[in-house]
C-alpha cells in the first residue's frame, strides 16, 4: 500500500496502515497491512452509500450512510487475525465481508 492517503493504528502492540475507497456502487473496501512487514493484506467490503451522498441527494433518508471510524479498524483488525491473518507473513490478500460488525471470509 502506498503510504499517501493512509491512517495508522495500533492495535494490541501492532501498528497497521488501512485505507478506505470506494469499490463500487454502494460498497466501500477497506484494506489494511502490518507498518513494518511487506506481508498479507487484507481487504474488507462493506455495504455503504456513503460515496453516494451528493448523487442522491435528495433522497438522503434512503441511502445506508455507514461510516468506519477508528473503532471499528481496530475491530475489523482484532477479527481478522483470529480469523486467521498473518500480516507479517508474505501470502495472497484475504478478503473479508463486513456483515453486521462480523467478518465473513469469501476466499482462503
Amino acid at each position: 500500500m502506498s503510504k499517501k492517503g493512509t491512517r495508522k493504528i495500533v492495535v494490541g502492540q501492532e501498528s497497521y496502515r488501512w485505507a478506505i475507497s470506494p469499490a463500487s456502487k454502494g460498497l466501500l473496501v477497506f484494506t489494511a497491512e502490518h507498518t513494518d512487514y511487506k506481508g498479507q493484506i487484507i481487504r474488507v467490503y462493506i455495504e455503504s452509500d456513503v460515496n453516494e451522498y451528493w448523487i442522491e441527494f435528495s433522497n438522503v433518508e434512503k441511502l445506508n450512510a455507514r461510516i468506519i471510524k477508528p473503532a471499528d479498524v481496530s475491530e475489523i483488525i482484532s477479527q481478522a487475525v483470529s480469523l486467521g491473518w498473518d500480516p507479517k507473513r508474505k501470502g495472497a490478500p484475504l478478503t473479508f465481508n463486513l456483515i453486521g460488525n462480523h467478518l465473513k471470509l469469501i476466499n482462503t
